[in-house]
């Protein structure tokens, strides 16, 4: 007789308090999925207040002081609160020990303790919000921050404690990783979402503490004047950016990289092949982690730094687009004669691979001095800003989430209408963006409220494809929130994928697995009869 199932996690304990302490990494993963969700539609609804107000010339809804806290909101939510959480600490969560053969994380109680930090962060950053709000842009910059009389310093101080659940988040996946593998489970045949997780742990644990160091010292200088970056005491506010841009661009790839590893997962899955080039995505994942602290300068082209120094950056930025062509071609290359299921993270992949490689493109420009100084503070960065790290990261994260779904729920969603959303997400993103790079290359500065009335016809374009965006994703908060309730009973394994995940039921029992799981070979290897993919 057959062991009786062991119960989900999701029923393992009905009560509020049960979450509240638990130490299950799949509860604090879905914890922190709900948290950056409700994060998302905030910031969500701050952008679509400054594109409101960028409809026509001169005063829409809001004057310029107030325009430039809700772009610091928009800016301090969807970075700190949202992109950088995100994919780490909600599905990382819930999937690396999935994924690697454990029952928890290696330190569940600093886990937990992780979820309770950002909530605090987040809501001294949301009472420094209430206050009045910073209006200092989300990069902080000096002079500016350390003496306009909006409320920085409680922004400051909630990013400074989120960058606690960060480094206890990245601490926890890398002694997993080490640690808690499965016997059999070597190295070489971790999943590339694993790799992913474990490269940009270790961006987290080695760069957000220059970030903690140098929001106290513009707190400092805002309490006590210190003078650090105050030229008139003797210092420099050029020392502010290459110490914030020195976390800042590594903080990219802690987006992007989980991101690529999302993307590595569903194109396997979803053309039924193992990676094409396996190792060459795993080295190009930790290129990037590494190479990553050293192009920090290409943000300060215009800062007067040395021409050594701005070609030097220069050419450690290309150096990174190498390392993401690798993955693009790799993921093409998996892709080629595959048995293509065409399903909505499938179709969130494809949107994913096109804003990196559009992005990308235009970033190996950026790199370079001459054109940088040109699109330096304009309308073309946003869009390239935007393209790169909200597109590529909520590409990813929609591709996650629909791909997940079922392990995290045990439901089905409706197939036709989130593929539709998913069409819609990709032209609404494509039509609120491509008029900024236009926009950027006439000569609009970023950040402004006002602009001349010339310009006003691709203002209109990007808040129509806003709009779009916002259509799309009350579609599909609509049919996600519906399937959980009332969705098809998923099975265990309804998209038929090979990923290490999915040996476990769905949703899974408390401890994972009811008997120890086993690795033969690496993820995703897909025998020569093809299996069809459940509808």
């Amino acid at each position: 007789m057959s062991p009786p199932a062991a119960e989900s996690y999701l029923t393992d304990g009905r009560t509020v308090w049960s979450w509240l302490t638990t130490h299950d990494h799949k509860r604090i993963g879905l914890m922190f999925l709900g948290l950056t969700l409700f994060f998302f539609l905030l910031g969500g609804l701050f952008a679509l207040a400054l594109r409101i107000e960028l409809l026509t010339p001169g005063r829409t809804i809001m004057g310029h002081l107030a325009y430039n806290r809700m772009f610091t909101l928009h800016g301090v939510t969807m970075v700190w609160l949202f992109m950088i959480p995100a994919i780490p600490s909600a599905f990382g969560n819930f999937l690396v020990p999935l994924m690697i053969g454990a029952r928890d994380v290696a330190f569940p109680r600093l886990n937990l303790a992780s979820v309770y930090l950002y909530v605090l962060g987040a809501s001294v950053t949301l009472w420094g919000m209430l206050e009045g709000g910073a209006d200092t842009g989300w990069t902080f910059y000096t002079p500016y921050s350390t003496t306009t009389g909006t409320a920085v310093l409680p922004v400051l101080l909630g990013v400074f404690i989120i960058g606690f659940s960060t480094i206890l988040t990245g601490l926890n996946f890398i002694a997993t990783v080490h640690t808690l593998r499965a016997p059999g489970l070597t190295w070489m045949k971790l999943p590339l979402f694993v790799w992913a997780i474990y490269g940009t742990s270790i961006i987290q644990v080695l760069a957000t503490p220059v970030l903690g160091m140098v929001l106290l010292l513009v707190a400092l200088e805002r309490v006590v004047g210190a003078g650090i970056f105050d030229p008139a005491r003797g210092g420099d506010p050029l020392l502010f950016q290459h110490l914030f841009w020195f976390y800042s661009h590594p903080a990219v790839y802690i987006m992007v990289l989980p991101s690529m590893g999302v993307i590595s997962e569903a194109v396997c899955a979803f053309s039924r092949k193992n990676a094409f080039s396996y190792r060459m995505i795993v080295y190009s994942t930790l290129g990037i982690a590494f190479v990553g602290f050293f192009t920090w300068g290409h943000h300060m082209f215009a800062s007067g730094q040395s021409t050594f120094g701005s070609g030097a950056f220069g050419a450690m930025s290309m150096l990174v687009a190498i390392f993401t062509a690798i993955k693009i071609f790799s993921w093409l290359g998996t892709l080629y004669r595959g048995s293509i299921a065409l399903e909505s993270p499938l179709l969130y992949t494809l949107g994913f691979m096109f804003f990196l490689f559009f992005g990308g493109m235009i970033g190996v420009a950026y790199a370079t001095t001459s054109l940088n100084l040109h699109w330096h503070d304009t309308y073309s960065v946003v869009a390239h800003f935007h393209f790169i790290m909200v597109g590529a990261t909520v590409m990813a994260f929609l591709a996650a989430l629909h791909y997940w779904f079922p392990k995290m729920s045990g439901r089905c969603f409706p197939a036709k209408l989130a593929n539709g959303a998913a069409v819609l997400i990709i032209f609404g993103f494509i039509t609120t963006f491509v008029p900024q790079f236009l926009l950027g290359n006439l000569g609009m500065p970023r950040r402004y409220a006002d602009y001349p009335p010339h310009f006003q016809s691709l203002h209109v374009a990007s808040t129509a494809g806003a709009s779009l965006l916002a259509f799309g994703f009350l579609i599909i908060a609509g049919y996600l929130a519906w399937s959980l309730k009332s969705g098809a009973v998923a099975g265990d394994n309804p998209w038929g994928s090979e990923g290490f995940e999915w040996k476990s039921a769905s949703p899974p029992p408390t401890h994972n697995f009811s008997t120890p799981p086993k690795y033969p070979t690496g993820p995703h290897e897909y025998a020569r009869e093809e299996v069809p993919h459940a509808a």
